[in-house]
């Protein structure tokens, strides 16, 4: 579950810096045409939030990978130094070429649950990691299906689609906490003049954050939409059986607490089980694995 979930995180962090700079230029220097003394100008709040909206989801989209390495301490393997090494690669560089991509990055962190993400801003410029406990769990058939359902993340381009999606939300985001932030300035705070008050500030981000939380639902429901279609790609790679067989394996895994970083959960195969608070199945990232084996003990890749 983690490439979705570091997503998420990094353009939430990007969307609030966004907000409290556009803020400060606004009330400091007058920059944006948002405000005037009749109120919010609506169609240049519009183009602003459209605007910055996709700008941070796409900011989030370039520095996918490198924060993918940070986080997890992923170990790019830059020449294979054992046998399962070279064995991982080849057989990433086998699927790439199926799939007409060019050859992912290829490393391994150390991680004792089972799990494996793909990310990168480009399909021809990804990376595609398992964890140790993976290598040691599973067989060689099972991480290969693994392999192959990253390897299908790439191929669909579901980064780039995640991006877009995230755009487009951010931009109502950021558009409706901005109208809630002048209604709590003008009605609670009582400010009459000409530009947006403290309680225009302060409630605007407050909502960013709280109104971006809830908005994820919908990133959620796509990267659930995803994983059927990356499952079908490990079955088209590897094969139905093998793809089964490795989801089952991940049984264990999702009886145990995640270790994955919480940033990180919703590009990974495997989401453990999550202690403490959880949120309804709408936040979930990740289908069910009897979802998920149930649709491909459906699908049969020598019709797709």
């Amino acid at each position: 579950m983690m490439r979705i979930g570091l997503f998420l995180l990094t353009n939430l962090a990007v969307i609030v810096v966004f907000s409290i700079v556009f803020g400060i230029l606004s009330r400091v220097f007058g920059v944006g045409g948002v405000h005037s003394a009749g109120g919010i100008n609506y169609a240049s709040l519009a183009i602003m939030c459209g605007v910055y909206g996709m700008v941070g989801s796409m900011i989030s989209l370039f520095i996918s990978k490198w924060m993918a390495k940070r986080s997890t301490g992923t170990v790019v393997i830059e020449a294979p130094s054992n046998a399962t090494e070279q064995w991982l690669i080849d057989t990433v560089a086998k699927q790439a070429r199926a799939v007409n991509i060019d050859m992912p990055e290829v490393g391994i962190f150390n991680n004792s649950q089972p799990n494996a993400f793909a990310t990168g801003w480009n399909k021809n410029k990804a990376l595609v990691a398992v964890s140790s406990g993976l290598l040691q769990n599973m067989t060689a058939d099972e991480v290969e299906a693994v392999l192959a359902h990253e390897i299908g993340h790439v191929a669909n381009g579901d980064m780039v689609t995640l991006a877009l999606i995230q755009g487009v939300v951010n931009a109502f985001v950021m558009f409706f906490a901005r109208i809630i932030g002048n209604f709590v300035d003008r009605t609670v705070f009582k400010n009459e003049g000409e530009g947006p008050g403290i309680g225009y500030f302060v409630t605007s981000i407050v909502m960013d954050i709280l109104l971006g939380f809830l908005a994820s639902a919908i990133v959620m429901w796509f990267s659930r939409l995803r994983e059927f279609r990356a499952d079908e790609m490990g079955a088209k790679l590897a094969s139905r059986d093998k793809m089964i067989s490795a989801l089952d394996a991940l049984r264990p895994a999702e009886q145990r607490p995640d270790q994955m970083p919480e940033s990180m959960k919703a590009f990974a195969i495997s989401s453990g089980q999550s202690t403490g608070f959880s949120i309804a199945n709408l936040f979930r990232s990740h289908p069910t694995l009897d979802d998920r084996i149930a649709a491909l003990r459906k699908y049969n890749p020598s019709e797709a």
